[in-house]
């Protein structure tokens, strides 16, 4: 299934409510979690929602979004790693080198989408997002489902989709959660 994948702007900020619904996608994150860790679940569902409205407002655009039509069917945030400093806190998860990486934090699909290349279609589209904005590398940090006791919590994407797209493992600080890289070669 072809999807239209456009980026995030305040003009498609009703599309990415629907999306989410009422109570904001996982819990009512807004995609706070990794700019300011759980303290996201410490406050209202709105004032994640508004302050998440606003970086989109300042731009640039913080994620993609995935189209079946005119129906927002999935969500990925994509972003310079230095957007997102809460990734820091935990030894697992903390930079690999000095590199102005950009990073793929998270993904929500609308429920009867999932298992249809929406995930795939946004990597694709963050991969090219990175490469126009002159990244040296795209990561991701999601959860392998081959490794014994590996959450289902997919909402970081899951690693197969991310090799299979040529990403590679590039650390290992938690069984479970690898950190795949894409080199993003620049022009030349």
């Amino acid at each position: 299934m072809a999807h239209t994948i456009r980026p995030l702007t305040l003009e498609l900020w009703p599309a990415l409510e629907d999306l989410f619904g009422a109570k904001g996608a996982s819990n009512g994150c807004w995609c706070m979690f990794w700019r300011i860790g759980s303290a996201y679940h410490q406050r209202p569902r709105e004032e994640n929602r508004t302050e998440f409205r606003g970086i989109v407002q300042r731009g640039p655009p913080p994620g993609l979004l995935a189209f079946d039509g005119d129906l927002a069917v999935g969500w990925c945030q994509v972003t310079p790693r230095s957007h997102l400093p809460w990734m820091e806190r935990g030894r697992a998860l903390r930079a690999v080198d000095d590199a102005p990486v950009w990073t793929i934090s998270c993904f929500y699909i609308r429920s009867r989408h999932r298992r249809k290349g929406v995930t795939a279609a946004l990597i694709e589209a963050a991969v090219q997002l990175a490469r126009e904005a002159g990244a040296p590398a795209l990561e991701a940090i999601p959860v392998d489902h081959g490794v014994a006791g590996a959450t289902r919590n997919d909402f970081t994407g899951v690693a197969s989709t991310f090799r299979r797209l040529g990403f590679e493992e590039v650390a290992r600080r938690h069984p479970a959660r690898p950190i795949l890289r894409l080199s993003l070669p620049g022009p030349g």
